[in-house]
C-alpha cells in the first residue's frame, strides 16, 4: 500500500489517514493519484453509468457493466512497471477494436469469465500492485435519468451534453452496492468527492443509495474537491455555489470545500471553503501532487480544529 514515505531509521512509521475518494473518469484517477501522496489506505468508488466511447460500446454489445472508469483508477494506482500495468491505457488504432483500451478488454474479459465485476477488478489490481482497492459504485450497470429544460433526459452522453440539469436518479431505482464498498466509507477518516462532471461522474456514484447513506451517516472529514473551470460538460454555466448546491440538493453532505483560487464564491456557506492551488500546468486539471497537498493539509486541520 502505497501511502506516508518510510520513517527514519529508529522511528516509528507514521501512518496516514484511511481515505476513499469517489466520482469517476479523469477527476477521479487524479484525486487516487493525489492520495498516494499521504494517505495510509486508499479506496476508490467509480461511478459505472457510462455508456458512450469503448465502455458504451462494450456494455451494449456485450452487456456488461462499463469498464472505463474501473480501468483509469487502476492506472492512477498502479505502482509497478509492469509491461501491463503501462499498457492499461493503450488504444487499438485498427480494426474491429478501435477505439478499445486493452484495460476495458482485459476488465471485460475476466468478469466474464469469472461471472463477477469486483473479482476481474481485483485481480488486475493485484496484477498492477496497486496502492489501494477499486469498488463500483453499485454491483450492477445503472442508467443515468435526469430532468432539464428541454424535458427527461435518459443516458449518461445524453445528460452530460444538456444544460440545466437536475434531479439525478438511476434505472434501476436503487442498484445495489457492495458491503466491501460501504464499509470502506464507514471506516474512512477523509473522504474525497470530486473532481470532475457533476451529474454524470460525482453524484453518479455519490447517489447510489447505499453510498450516499454511508456518506450522510459518516464520521468522516467530507472534502468536495472543485473543478479548476466549468465550461464543459454537464454542469456547464454552473459556479462553486451551484455546485455545492446541487450536492445539497441530492443528499450529499460536505464538510469543506477545496478550491482554486479564482473559483470560490460568496455565496458558499462561511467557513466551508479551502482555497489552494492545485491546479496542473494546463489550468484545466489537478495536479496530484498539489492536490494531495492540499488534501493532506485540510485533514491535518480537522486534527486540530
Amino acid at each position: 500500500m502505497s501511502g506516508n514515505p518510510s520513517a527514519s531509521l529508529g522511528e516509528p512509521e507514521l501512518v496516514g489517514p484511511a481515505v476513499v475518494a469517489l466520482g469517476g473518469g479523469h477527476g477521479l484517477a487524479a484525486s487516487l493519484k493525489a492520495l498516494r501522496c499521504y494517505a495510509g489506505t486508499i479506496a476508490g468508488i467509480v461511478s459505472i453509468g457510462d455508456d458512450g466511447g469503448s465502455s458504451g460500446r462494450l456494455r451494449e454489445e456485450i452487456g456488461v457493466a462499463p469498464p472505463g472508469d474501473l480501468r483509469r483508477c487502476l492506472s492512477a494506482l498502479a505502482t509497478n512497471d509492469s509491461l501491463l500495468a503501462r499498457s492499461l491505457e493503450h488504444r487499438f488504432d485498427d480494426g474491429s477494436l478501435r477505439g478499445h483500451p486493452i484495460g476495458n478488454l482485459l476488465l471485460t474479459g475476466l468478469s466474464m469469465a469469472a461471472g463477477d465485476l469486483q473479482q476481474a477488478i481485483d485481480e488486475v489490481a493485484r496484477l498492477v500492485d496497486a496502492a489501494g482497492r477499486i469498488y463500483p459504485a453499485s454491483q450492477v450497470p445503472v442508467t443515468l435519468i435526469a430532468d432539464s429544460d428541454n424535458g427527461t433526459l435518459t443516458g449518461q452522453v445524453n445528460v452530460e451534453l444538456a444544460e440545466g440539469i437536475r434531479n439525478l436518479r438511476f434505472d434501476p431505482i436503487e442498484p445495489p452496492t457492495s458491503e466491501a464498498a460501504t464499509e470502506a466509507l464507514r471506516n474512512a477518516d477523509q473522504i474525497v468527492i470530486g473532481p470532475g462532471s457533476l451529474f454524470t461522474s460525482v453524484l453518479a456514484a455519490a447517489i447510489v443509495p447505499a453510498v450516499r447513506q454511508a456518506l450522510q451517516e459518516s464520521s468522516a472529514q467530507r472534502v468536495f474537491v472543485a473543478n479548476i473551470a466549468n465550461e464543459k460538460g454537464d454542469a456547464r454555466g454552473f459556479g462553486l455555489a451551484e455546485h455545492v448546491q446541487a450536492l445539497t440538493d441530492h443528499g450529499v453532505p460536505i464538510d469543506v470545500v477545496l478550491a482554486a483560487p479564482g473559483v470560490a464564491s460568496t455565496d458558499v456557506p462561511s467557513g466551508t471553503v479551502v482555497i489552494s492551488d492545485v491546479a496542473a500546468d494546463d489550468r484545466w486539471s489537478h495536479s496530484p501532487s498539489k492536490l494531495g497537498a492540499a488534501l493532506s493539509g485540510v485533514y491535518q486541520q480537522s486534527l486540530v480544529g
